[in-house]
């Protein structure tokens, strides 16, 4: 990711993202010849996944960059595709490897990776003119409007990847955030089906509840997006709220002893979490500025991702040990109570800078006569 984003800085994001498709494409296709392990973990494995994150981190930043004023409805928009995925082609891969085997599955999908390239191209770079209009066009006429654009003017102008985000408190709370909350997030998808298992539901009732959480995801997404829009609520209040509910959602689930009941909990935290990943991006830009978004966004990600290392084996180890898949729940709603205490602590740092922004703005001198301001000087 920070790779992806260093080179967003220096090239544009057109050219990240079909250098991404390529390499997808590329690492399914030389995995089709399935010579070994070794190279299956080269070409699906390390190939294929430099080429997502090449194709990923750039489509998320430049959203960001084309929308000011309407971002989290535009991230909630964008991101909903993965809901899409989750429930439509999880299937279909499984019909591609009956029908074509392995092999003939990985050059399918290769090929259907193939059109980020075409995605990418749709992706035109923003010019410092350009990217005025837009906002312009976005913002309502007045003092907030001059500020937004005097905001979201600069990120054309950085050609330089700023490793001096690393010292500043408010980003390292906000990327510790993002290791916590990715040591949660992961657990649940996988311990979901073997908890239904462990309560004796039939496997067809099972399937569903992946597609339950697949839908309520996306109705998060486009809701949270839609409420943030209106700008009532704070995007790390939000952020915040949305949090500590997934955390009780989490804490609740283990205690569902039918498919019902397993399935409304399911629903709550798919709903929350996908209010969160509506609005998590936002925050990100918020805190940094987007002068230095590229840079954040891939430091996050690089960042965040020990988290999602680390949290699933952490949960299976704590599972083996309790003897119970009710306790990697618990294990992913402690560890999000704690990630809602960093984003209060977060929210403590902006208001306080906001405050010394406030109170170190120069006074305007409202002296009259010449005298007493010279008296004053002296």
């Amino acid at each position: 990711a920070p790779v992806a984003s260093s080179l967003c800085v220096r090239y544009t994001h057109r050219a990240v993202v079909i250098t991404g498709g390529l390499l997808a494409f590329s690492g399914m296709v030389l995995g089709f010849l399935g010579l070994n392990m070794i190279w299956m973990y080269a070409t699906t494995g390390f190939l294929q996944g430099l080429g997502i994150s090449f194709s990923w981190t750039p489509a998320i930043s430049i959203v960001s960059h084309y929308f000011s004023r309407k971002r989290a409805l535009a991230n909630a928009i964008a991101s909903a595709g993965e809901c899409a995925f989750a429930f439509t082609f999880g299937p279909f891969f499984q019909w591609l490897i009956s029908q074509y085997g392995w092999k003939g599955a990985l050059l399918i999908i290769g090929g259907i990776q193939l059109n980020i390239c075409a995605c990418g191209i749709l992706m035109r770079p923003l010019s410092s003119s350009c990217f005025l209009e837009s906002s312009c066009s976005e913002t309502p006429s007045g003092s907030g409007a001059s500020r937004i654009v005097k905001e979201d003017k600069s990120p054309t102008t950085h050609k330089t990847f700023n490793w001096m985000l690393l010292r500043q408190p408010e980003f390292v709370l906000y990327a510790i955030f993002g290791i916590l909350a990715a040591m949660s997030f992961f657990v649940p998808p996988l311990f979901l089906v073997p908890l239904s298992y462990s309560l004796g539901i039939d496997e067809s009732w099972t399937a569903s509840l992946l597609s339950v959480l697949a839908l309520v995801d996306f109705a998060g997404r486009l809701l949270c997006g839609w409420y943030a829009n209106l700008h009532i609520t704070k995007p790390v209040h939000l952020l915040t709220m949305t949090i500590t509910l997934i955390s009780t959602s989490l804490m609740l689930l283990p205690l569902a002893n039918n498919y019902l009941s397993l399935a409304i909990f399911t629903g709550f935290y798919g709903f929350f979490f996908g209010a969160t990943v509506a609005v998590h991006i936002t925050v990100l830009a918020d805190v940094v500025g987007m002068p230095d978004f590229d840079s954040a966004l891939g430091l996050f990600m690089l960042i965040r991702s020990t988290g999602g290392f680390v949290g699933p084996p952490l949960a299976g180890l704590i599972v083996d040990m309790a003897g119970d898949y009710r306790a990697g729940f618990y294990m992913a709603g402690g560890t999000l109570v704690l990630s809602v205490g960093l984003l209060v602590t977060l929210d403590y740092f902006q208001q306080k800078k906001r405050r010394s922004q406030t109170n170190n703005k120069p006074e305007k001198s409202t002296l009259t006569y010449p005298s007493i301001h010279l008296l004053k000087l002296q």
